[in-house]
């Protein structure tokens, strides 16, 4: 009787939730888009979180040396690790279309060549990591104190290059399988012992730069073997041992080509924000700082459409994978028009109350003025980045990576670099700031003109 019961409820409550959504002109899987999202944002969140408390710890240290050593230090895996972000996107992709078509055998397969994969080039990392110091801290101008704190953070931060690397695989699949709660555990639990481990190296053993670095990899460490323990209650390791025998040269040549493109575009898409900053610089530290101070806002507001951008992925691979093309461009409006909405709102707020927020990012009024006056280029800037974004889920759902890489090179080539050395020259920060709008116009536009494309290939 209580079954019945309770499978009547549920039919009411689906019912009830159907008839809202028909009310509102939603589309009948905006419930499960928004609780996707709703947990990627959460897990997002936590990132900048234990990064900020982590840099309070190394600021109260009595040398301010450590914080500039690790700063110097954390643009190198910035650059390493970004630039193998591919290994989450293309995990996401190819596994949200095997949940599609409920191939089960192909969801594992997937896991199992990205994670070969994944150690493989964590292990290349830690066979070639002074060399890899040597280059990037050579790259880079600092006092000898700073470099001296930002080697000791880059020695005991790469140690746990392999585990980071096979996070990003673990993440990627959970996200392909829309188990985003295990993405928010994973999160917590990797940050959470971030920040603890922060406090007991830093602060109570005193180990100053390589604490910071050894509590990073300890805690991508413990991330890791939690992800592990996830992957182990999830599979059936019968149909493992079945699946690592269809292994062949096909499906590993697919799967690199595939892992090139999104590196490539990656590559890209890091080079064309390196560039703005270092235009910036060629500006002045004032403009500098000030631009840097922007692209803080521009990373936050960024953090909340990746959640949604990250549904997207989801969303659209499982379309793919059941044939269900009709539900793609419902998809690309619903999320498309929740993000723009999103940074909309973001930007109007900076805009309207500039002195009190950008009062919280820095103390030195003296760039007040720029940045009050330069605020509204976040809003096509992030205007249009808020739809490319989403654009960028959809095709990595898709799993479209030559696509990808070719608008990568377009609305670079197209729409920033002619911009902005335009802005070189003549020394104009708003310039600069219109060839980063345009760079984000011409994404939205050469993505958009390949969407009928991905229809008709369904």
């Amino acid at each position: 009787m209580n079954i019945i019961e309770s499978s009547l409820k549920r039919v009411h409550r689906e019912a009830d939730q159907n008839i809202y959504l028909a009310f509102f002109n939603f589309p009948s899987f905006s419930w499960r888009f928004l609780r996707l999202a709703s947990i990627n944002i959460l897990s997002n969140l936590m990132v900048p979180i234990a990064g900020l408390l982590s840099i309070t710890f190394l600021g109260h240290l009595e040398d301010i040396h450590h914080l500039a050593g690790v700063t110097l230090g954390t643009i190198i895996f910035n650059y390493l690790y970004r630039a193998l972000g591919f290994l989450r996107t293309s995990t996401t992709g190819i596994t949200a279309q095997s949940m599609g078509r409920k191939d089960s055998k192909e969801v594992l397969l997937v896991l199992l060549k990205n994670g070969i994969l994944a150690v493989s080039f964590g292990l290349i990392i830690l066979a070639l990591q002074y060399p890899l110091q040597w280059i990037g801290f050579n790259l880079v101008s600092a006092a000898p104190m700073v470099k001296a704190s930002g080697q000791a953070y880059y020695s005991t931060r790469i140690l746990a290059a392999p585990a980071v690397l096979l996070n990003f695989v673990f993440i990627g699949w959970f996200l392909g399988k829309e188990q985003s709660g295990k993405v928010l555990w994973l999160s917590l639990i990797g940050n959470g012992a971030n920040v603890i481990l922060d406090y007991l190296l830093i602060i109570r053993w005193g180990l100053e730069s390589s604490g910071a670095g050894l509590a990073t990899s300890l805690s991508q460490i413990i991330m890791c073997v939690i992800g592990l323990c996830f992957v182990v209650i999830d599979v059936d390791w019968k149909e493992v041992k079945e699946v690592t025998k269809s292994l062949s040269f096909e499906q590993w040549k697919g799967n690199l080509m595939l892992n090139r493109d999104l590196f490539l575009r990656t590559l890209i898409l890091i080079s064309a924000f390196s560039l703005f900053t270092n235009v910036s610089s060629a500006m002045g530290t004032l403009v500098l700082a000030e631009n840097s101070v922007l692209l803080q806002v521009f990373s936050l507001v960024v953090y909340f459409i990746d959640g949604l951008a990250f549904a997207t992925e989801s969303l659209a691979g499982n379309f793919k994978g059941k044939g269900s093309n009709k539900q793609l461009i419902p998809l690309l409006k619903f999320s498309g028009v929740i993000s723009f909405i999103l940074a909309l709102i973001s930007v109007l707020i900076f805009v309207l109350f500039p002195q009190t927020l950008f009062g919280l990012l820095t103390n030195h009024e003296e760039i007040f003025p720029y940045l009050t006056s330069h605020v509204i280029w976040l809003l096509p800037v992030l205007g249009f980045g808020s739809i490319a974004f989403i654009l960028d889920g959809y095709f990595i759902g898709l799993a479209e990576g030559v696509m990808l890489r070719n608008t990568a090179l377009g609305s670079t080539f197209i729409g920033f670099v002619p911009v902005a050395v335009i802005a070189w020259h003549y020394n104009s920060s708003n310039l600069l700031w219109l060839a980063l709008s345009l760079f984000m116009a011409t994404r939205v536009v050469l993505l958009g003109l390949k969407v009928p494309k991905t229809l008709d290939n369904i």
